[in-house]
């Protein structure tokens, strides 16, 4: 049967990251789809999303929710599980946590960015975080794995951004994906707006403050062998010599570190990691941790270079070693090509036809 009718579901629309970028990607490939999300700062999150009619199913006076969603367990989950959406023929999940528990009669494809972290990834999950969240997440622990299981087994089909989620996705609900990776939405002939680096040739890294991040692995490296770096999501504040904290930056900003660095350094255990092939869109190589998402959309020696430790002294001889004058910024760019909106909306609506045609 032809799909008219389309809900797309977030998990909480209130930053900016890889799995938001997504969100805007889905709206691209199904216009006219209605969007629902728990809870929506648009100060927070990308502009374009104001282009959208968002439909959110927390009131957007509930500050906790907003600003602490990641310790609002008792909350979210029931918001997603009591909230019924009718009169649509399919339901796409954007789900790293509670949208794939959405109530619906029609098929649910799940799009996963990983199964809940604070579930099946703990340690790596509340790593950095104080006491109270701590004790809050593992109280949690057990009753949250059954609601999980019960959100998993409604999914008509699953669908993972990377092999290392695939894998998980057996690993935590024994269900079968296909990998449909992210696109790459940041178009590089954008318009550009300068930053103050300073003068001298940079490394650029773009994480946000999460232990998992290993942003301060990244800096101390950078340090200590003198090479200037400037970092994307970290709070403004003093840095180490040579290292240039920016804050958050708008893709204007961001196209013009892309296009002016002369590399990125990636770090994070990421499931998949969009900002490798934004950098490979501009044709610069990475230096990537191997790793997660990354093990995918990096070609070694002609995308860039690999680490294999998590440790600022590895890091820094891989960066002593690493020249962006051995890499062909034109094969790079026709790498990152592969990652286009184009392909991912063509396999994603495939997808929902033949869940919605059985």
């Amino acid at each position: 049967m032809a799909v008219r009718r389309v809900a797309i579901v977030h998990d909480y629309l209130t930053q900016r990251g890889g799995a938001e970028r997504v969100v805007l990607a889905l709206t691209a490939a199904f216009p006219g789809a209605r969007l629902v999300t728990s809870t929506y700062s648009p100060d927070e999150t990308y502009p374009e999303f104001a282009n959208a009619d968002v439909e959110t199913l927390l009131p957007s006076w509930l500050p906790f929710v907003a600003n602490h969603h990641r310790v609002a367990f008792p909350v979210l989950g029931p918001a997603f599980a009591w909230h019924r959406i009718r009169d649509v023929d399919v339901v796409i999940c954007s789900s790293s946590g509670w949208a794939h528990g959405i109530a619906t009669d029609a098929p649910k494809v799940v799009y996963c960015h990983t199964p809940a972290r604070w579930l099946y990834a703990p340690n790596d999950y509340l790593l950095g975080h104080g006491l109270s969240v701590r004790v809050t997440a593992r109280a949690a622990a057990v009753p949250l794995r059954a609601w999980d299981a019960r959100a998993a087994a409604s999914a008509a089909c699953y669908v993972a951004n990377s092999s290392v989620v695939r894998d998980r996705i057996k690993a935590a609900y024994g269900r079968d994906a296909e990998v449909v990776h992210p696109p790459m939405t940041l178009d590089p002939a954008g318009p550009q707006r300068p930053v103050e680096v300073g003068d001298q040739p940079f490394l650029l890294t773009v994480a946000r403050g999460r232990a998992y991040k290993n942003r301060r692995i990244v800096e101390e490296a950078a340090a200590a062998i003198g090479a200037r770096l400037a970092v994307v999501g970290a709070p403004r504040r003093a840095a180490r010599p040579g290292v240039v904290h920016l804050g958050a930056v708008d893709d204007d900003q961001l196209r013009w570190l892309y296009a002016n660095c002369r590399g990125l350094v990636a770090a994070a255990y990421e499931d998949f990691g969009l900002t490798p092939v934004e950098a490979m869109a501009f044709g610069k190589p990475v230096l990537a941790l191997r790793a997660g998402g990354y093990v995918d959309s990096m070609v070694e020696g002609v995308t860039g270079r690999f680490f294999d430790q998590p440790e600022a002294s590895a890091l820094a001889r891989a960066l002593e070693a690493f020249d962006e004058t051995d890499f062909d910024a034109d094969a790079i760019k026709r790498h990152a090509a592969s990652f286009s909106l184009e392909r991912f909306a063509e396999r994603m609506r495939e997808i929902v036809a033949s869940v919605t045609s059985t």
